[in-house]
């Protein structure tokens, strides 16, 4: 059995993980993930009780339990880089031995739902709206820098994506991979939107949104909007669903992301009182989670 040199499995003294400070045993299986360190409290007080809470920088757990499930609630922040790091402390404490270094001999698989907040890209895609990831686009790179990503990946879509948007932004490849879809069904049950969504690696100019930087392609998002395959459009943006699906498929986890809309980007929208609106949807995925 391979054991994890300390310098790629980093555990502290106190027997936790690196960035989350969890202990093995302080990770339920039902996880929600959030990206707002503030959220995770919030969340929390819907817990019936609190086994335990951990803050180091952006990452805020809670773990507890809801209608008698064993729930933990973690933050993220922002970012696909930032999901590299938790879906693969996620994975080490659900599947490695931290007394030996070596990968548990019997699988413990995650659930993982990501409850965030997004733009959308379609005009009958309202804010207030609650809209499901049933396939994201990544732009973030991440799935590439890991061996056999193409097994989690839909490579037609793919290149029909860079077809079609006649893609020339240098550096950046995008990849497609889908929420796991019994998850989906459990969590949205035909009542939420679900379409395409569009992980963008940064919230300015990957979102096309210019302010003193001219942008590479000022005719991206037109090319976005107005993107269609096999009958799916592109309906929403945000930053993390790509990460999420794509690592967590390829280490066997169940993952998904839902999102409430705060912008329209087709009618230039902004609601930045959308803190109301979220109730309703953390309640809704705890009580399917």
């Amino acid at each position: 059995m391979r054991s994890l040199l300390p310098s790629e499995l980093i555990i502290h003294p106190d027997g936790s993980i690196f960035h989350l400070h969890l202990k093995p045993e302080q990770l339920a299986g039902r996880v929600i993930l959030v990206g707002d360190p503030e959220r995770v409290s919030f969340i929390g007080e819907y817990l019936d009780g609190k086994e335990c809470e951990v803050s180091n920088r952006e990452f805020h757990s809670i773990t507890g339990s809801y209608g008698g499930k064993r729930i933990s609630v973690v933050s993220h922040g922002i970012g696909g880089d930032n999901i590299d790091i938790v879906l693969n402390e996620l994975d080490a404490l659900a599947n490695i031995d931290f007394a030996t270094r070596g990968v548990k001999p019997v699988f413990r698989p995650l659930t993982l739902v990501r409850i965030g907040t997004s733009g959308g890209l379609q005009p009958y895609v309202k804010t207030g709206m609650y809209v499901a990831s049933a396939q994201s686009i990544g732009l973030d790179g991440v799935l590439y820098f890991y061996a056999g990503s193409e097994r989690v990946r839909d490579t037609p879509f793919e290149a029909e994506l860079l077809r079609q948007l006649e893609w020339n932004i240098t550096g950046v490849r995008p990849y497609i991979v889908s929420a796991d879809a019994s998850l989906l069904a459990q969590i949205t049950r035909g009542e939420m939107l679900c379409g395409v969504t569009v992980a963008a690696n940064g919230f300015y100019g990957p979102q096309g949104r210019e302010l003193r930087l001219p942008l590479a392609d000022p005719a991206l998002n037109a090319g976005i909007a107005a993107f269609e395959y096999q009958g799916r459009k592109i309906i929403n943006c945000e930053m993390e669903s790509a990460a999420l699906a794509g690592l967590a498929a390829m280490m066997g986890h169940r993952a998904m992301t839902v999102c409430c809309i705060i912008a329209g980007r087709t009618d230039h929208q902004m609601d930045t009182d959308y803190r109301d609106r979220l109730p309703r949807l953390i309640e809704t995925v705890l009580d399917r989670i």
